[in-house]
């Protein structure tokens, strides 16, 4: 009996210590001559219910797993009509069931998730309408070109402009 409640503890054990992280991923791109870094964690959706469940509606998710997705700009870039310094940001989406997202720029940009976030550190929020597609796109996934930035993930898609 002790060898056994020994090996369900060691296997719980193992589990726990080889539990992997969603991977660091790195994107960098230009908008116009503007250069452009996203640093993110992405996580995959592995047959889970992502939109409502995973990522809850109407609360505030760090757009990524782990430390809280940054975008870096390394010069001043237009958003919605609104001047974005050059520097580092947080950034955040609040996905809704039925009505455009809100996307966030902070300028709390070492935050861990979305737990510290607050709302007077916003430096611009704007809504985009989410696109469904077809296609599964199975690991978040950002890319930048010269129109502004994308992110897939599962069915939906969103595009940022920016100039």
């Amino acid at each position: 009996m002790k060898n056994f409640k020994l090996t369900i503890i060691l296997l719980m054990l193992t589990t726990i210590v080889f539990a992997q992280k969603s991977p660091r991923k790195q994107v960098n791109g230009t908008i116009g001559h503007v250069s452009v870094d996203i640093d993110f964690g992405a996580p995959s959706v592995r047959e889970r219910v992502i939109w409502g469940e995973l990522v809850p509606y109407n609360q505030v998710w760090r757009a990524g797993a782990n430390e809280n997705t940054t975008i870096s700009f390394d010069e001043e870039v237009t958003i919605k009509n609104k001047a974005i310094y050059a520097g580092k940001y947080g950034f955040f989406i609040i996905p809704k069931e039925d009505s455009d997202w809100t996307i966030i720029l902070s300028s709390e940009n070492d935050a861990w998730g979305s737990n510290s976030y607050n709302e007077n550190e916003d430096v611009l929020r704007m809504n985009v309408t989410p696109q469904i597609v077809e296609e599964n796109q199975e690991e978040l996934n950002y890319s930048i070109n010269n129109e502004g930035i994308e992110i897939a993930w599962e069915k939906v898609r969103l595009f940022i402009p920016i100039k």
